[in-house]
């Protein structure tokens, strides 16, 4: 039992020596917590109308904007750079890192009592096309998000800092599975008596779990906090770096809020449409992009301190071309397979077929950005990584007027549906990327790009081949062999498509010799150590 006891323990405290590991391990468990997720999204479907998941949707808004703002913001791209710099002096990074987290904290407490105050006024000018019923109950949950849901949320975000910091990802992904499922308990157990407030409910409680989840990364960081306020040379530095960024995710937000004032403004149910599709573009993006971002920045920042330049160039092109390798295919497939998607993720009882058919239409269109909103977490974590904050910022904020203006010109002059809205954002993402790789092979004086072109060539010629015959296969089962009017069989559908997808594309990639096609092999190999590893340690248990 303390055999057990102790792998355990290493188990989820191990360090990733890879980007690809790192990454391996962040996008499994992001998998598993966004699968977690989607289930929320279904059990809510199935409790709620599209006009009470407005409400709910609507009610994290305002809590949302800070805590972007501050984690997104701050965190993520300055804490960790800041953490590698001074760890190797104990003393200096307690002092830096306790002099971060606490005027955070304090600029957190700020920002929530201005907004608790000021929210009876926000809520009105953010959601014009709701009932003044309907944005007294958004008011009214946003106060409760404030104060119950956000401050564990922030300081769990320091705990998962840490973790990645020291390379150690798996607790910090482990986490929001738990938060995903206790509002999936407190819905199904309290949803019949106390309708909206169920989920809230299940809201705080996961919060404080996700943080409660996460204590340990601190007691195994040899982090020590301290009570101080002391401007330190990591705190002005950890500030320089953020002021840009916290300014890029601002505009970002502010664009976000646009995007719900517009869909306010059309049919009832039009910005749950939006949240969902957009939620479900983000299922691979999040796997794919944001493990690959979050894993890399540790490695990167380690690499361009010790000015080893050209391996710093290799890195970015191999990871790009990995996450095209892996997301191209997988944007053709959530468009042919759209609305089967879609059913399945979020076909509950009271998700009408009309909603169903919008909210796949959506995701089709955001489900273009894919690859490049993929590369995005990745790309501008290179620019962190050499304390570059300022261009993904410029960049940014030119994308997000971008969109803002494409967005508005969509719904108010040429009157669209709010599946417009997911071709603003797709077509704003890829501008965005493209000029920071133009900056970015700038910076470092030029990058591989005839390697980038021609093996990304040749993973979209593999994939139109691949999804030509998958798309037919779809159709001829469907109905034939698979009465889709039953849940399950969508999901028969969806995984005989899938998994002819996977066969089919990593046979082409072999013939065609894309290079990538050795992610699948090394995750075999990987697998097979690990189900090797596990065998041993409960046959030395037994």
């Amino acid at each position: 039992m303390n055999n057990l006891l102790l792998e355990t323990k290493k188990f989820f405290l191990t360090k990733q020596k890879t980007i690809i590991s790192s990454a391996a391990v962040v996008g499994s468990m992001i998998l598993i917590s966004r699968l977690f997720g989607f289930m929320r999204y279904r059990i809510l479907a199935g409790y709620f109308n599209k006009s009470d998941l407005d409400i709910f949707f609507a009610s994290f808004r305002i809590p949302d904007f800070v805590f972007e703002i501050l984690i997104t913001g701050a965190v993520s791209s300055a804490f960790i750079p800041i953490f590698i710099k001074y760890q190797k002096n104990q003393d200096r990074v307690n002092e830096n890192i306790s002099s971060i987290i606490n005027i955070i904290s304090l600029i957190f407490i700020g920002f929530v009592i201005v907004l608790y105050i000021f929210a009876d006024v926000l809520i009105p000018l953010m959601t014009p096309g709701f009932s003044a019923e309907k944005v007294q109950i958004i008011t009214n949950y946003s106060k409760i998000l404030l104060i119950g849901q956000l401050p564990f949320m922030v300081f769990a975000s320091f705990l998962t800092g840490l973790g990645h910091a020291n390379k150690i990802f798996i607790i910090s992904a482990i986490a929001p599975i738990v938060y995903n499922v206790s509002i999936i308990i407190a819905t199904i157990l309290f949803a019949d008596n106390l309708h909206l407030i169920a989920p809230i409910i299940g809201v705080i409680i996961g919060s404080f779990l996700l943080f409660i989840t996460q204590l340990p990364l601190m007691f195994n960081s040899g982090f020590i906090y301290y009570p101080i306020l002391k401007i330190t040379k990591g705190l002005k530095e950890f500030f320089g770096m953020i002021i840009p960024r916290v300014v890029t995710v601002l505009s970002a937000q502010i664009d976000a809020t646009v995007d719900l004032l517009l869909t306010s403004m059309l049919s009832a149910g039009s910005y749950t449409i939006f949240y969902l599709a957009q939620h479900l573009q983000l299922l691979p993006v999040s796997i794919l992009g944001i493990s690959f971002g979050q894993a890399a920045l540790p490695y990167l920042s380690e690499v361009y301190q010790e000015k080893k330049y050209e391996e710093f160039k290799k890195i970015i092109i191999d990871s790009i071309l990995s996450i095209f390798f892996l997301t191209i295919p997988i944007m053709s497939f959530f468009i042919f397979a759209r609305t089967p998607l879609v059913r399945l993720f979020f076909g509950g009882d009271k998700f009408d077929w009309a909603a169903t058919v919008q909210t796949a239409l959506t995701m089709s269109y955001f489900a273009l950005s894919i690859p490049l909103h993929s590369i995005y977490y990745f790309v501008t974590r290179c620019f962190y990584a050499f304390l570059d904050s300022k261009t993904p910022f410029y960049i940014s904020v030119f994308s997000i007027i971008v969109n803002i203006i494409l967005s508005t010109y969509f719904i108010f002059i040429l009157k669209l549906p709010v599946w417009s809205l997911g071709i603003s954002f797709s077509i704003s993402i890829s501008i965005n990327v493209i000029i920071l790789l133009y900056f970015l092979a700038k910076k470092l004086k030029g990058l591989n790009l005839k390697l980038l072109v021609i093996e990304s060539i040749k993973i979209l010629s593999t994939t139109f081949i691949t999804s030509f015959f998958v798309y037919w296969e779809m159709k001829l089962l469907d109905g034939l062999i698979f009465d889709t009017t039953r849940t399950i069989n969508v999901f028969y559908l969806l995984t005989t498509g899938a998994f002819s997808f996977l066969i089919l594309y990593s046979a082409l990639s072999w013939m065609f010799e894309v290079k990538e096609i050795r992610i699948i092999t090394d995750f075999i190999k990987k697998a097979k150590f690990y189900k090797k590893r596990v065998v041993e340690i409960y046959t030395d248990v037994e």
